[in-house]
């Protein structure tokens, strides 16, 4: 029998550690299950645990991306997309709310049901990129709901709304299964759809955002990069927008996608200083979303922009900025492959989208 390469061997100790923590988290919870006992399961030592997981929060998000993985990869699509955004909503939420844990589940197994995050977050920057998360899966959603429309604030408001709604009804699950009828907050999120909010004017800080500096410089663009949405390999030799967003800056999307020039071809670079836990968490978020889509929107209508989970921070450095971390919002432009326009700082996607444009005639 062939000998396993190192890099098969600890493919093989990841995989059974994952199982592992799997039973345990579904048998004890997250708070009562230990790392020791995850080990005993998996038939290693401690050490070998460690090697491949920070902790026992890296490996409990770890496992629910797996999920979410799993949950993506098994996605149906749909002949065609629901014809109205009333019928959209009811379907993306039907669909979410097929997580929501039986009564006759352990409270452990009704939590990894759940993608629950309770009592796991208990650090300011993983909150903070939870709030952005948040409003980045609203985007999305906003976009899959008009996909022919330039983005609306109204209409995000509206995707917030409904996220707002299903995981309210997941906390309230959570501690109670069972509560809530399923087929009532379908019908509320159906409703949810013709909730008259306005379109607000650019947010305040637009005027003063800097107008991006027009370049000429080579651009090599790293490789082995993959869109999240579509799961096909992404070229970023093309001509098109990149904009590098760190995991607690992810809401600044919304200003590169609401000034993108008709054509732009965006793509978002996800990056963060924490790969092990707050990258962990970027990818179950995102991925748990895009899961829900594809099955609720045929692939021509899914979100336009591309998102890349950038792990090793390739991208920025790529474009010769700082290392990534989790503040990051970085933007470039390139054309004919070259960069001929850069930004950094708050509004960066707005400035290479936008004023960008301008700069360059």
């Amino acid at each position: 029998m062939a000998r396993l390469t190192r890099a098969q061997q600890q493919e093989r100790t990841r995989a059974a550690v994952l199982i592992a923590a799997r039973e345990e988290f579904a048998e004890h919870g997250y708070a009562e299950a230990k790392v020791d006992r995850i080990a005993e399961r998996a038939d290693l030592t401690r050490g070998a645990v460690y090697s491949n997981f920070t902790g026992k929060r890296a490996l409990y998000l770890a496992v629910l991306a797996e999920t979410a993985e799993q949950a993506r990869s098994a996605a149906e699509p749909p002949t065609a997309s629901p014809g109205t955004a009333a019928q959209a909503l009811g379907v993306f939420a039907r669909i979410w709310l097929e997580r929501l844990p039986f009564a006759a589940d352990t409270p452990g197994s009704g939590h990894l049901r759940l993608r629950s995050l309770t009592g796991v977050l208990d650090t300011e920057p993983a909150r903070a990129a939870l709030a952005e998360l948040l409003r980045f899966e609203a985007l999305l959603l906003a976009q899959a709901l008009e996909p022919r429309a330039a983005l609306r604030t109204g209409t995000v408001r509206r995707a917030e709304l409904t996220l707002t709604l299903l995981h309210g009804a997941a906390s309230l699950a959570e501690n109670a299964p069972g509560a809530g009828d399923p087929f009532d907050l379908t019908r509320a999120a159906e409703h949810l759809a013709g909730l008259p909010l306005l379109d607000d004017a650019d947010p305040p800080h637009l005027p003063y955002v800097p107008p991006a500096r027009p370049t000429r410089d080579a651009w090599t663009a790293p490789r082995d990069l993959r869109d999240e949405i579509t799961g096909r390999r992404v070229d970023l030799d093309d001509d098109g927008v990149v904009v590098v967003l760190g995991a607690g800056r992810l809401s600044a999307a919304e200003d590169a996608m609401r000034s993108a020039r008709s054509g732009d071809r965006l793509t978002f670079a996800v990056v963060t200083a924490d790969p092990a836990e707050t990258g962990r968490l970027a990818r179950l978020r995102i991925v748990d979303l895009i899961a829900c889509l594809r099955r609720v929107f045929a692939p021509g209508d899914l979100p336009h922009p591309r998102v890349v989970f950038d792990e090793t921070g390739a991208v920025p450095a790529a474009i010769g900025c700082a290392p990534a971390d989790d503040s990051a919002e970085v933007a470039i432009r390139v054309q004919e492959g070259l960069i001929v326009a850069r930004a950094e700082g708050r509004g960066a996607g707005y400035a290479v989208t936008g004023r960008g444009a301008q700069a360059l005639g």
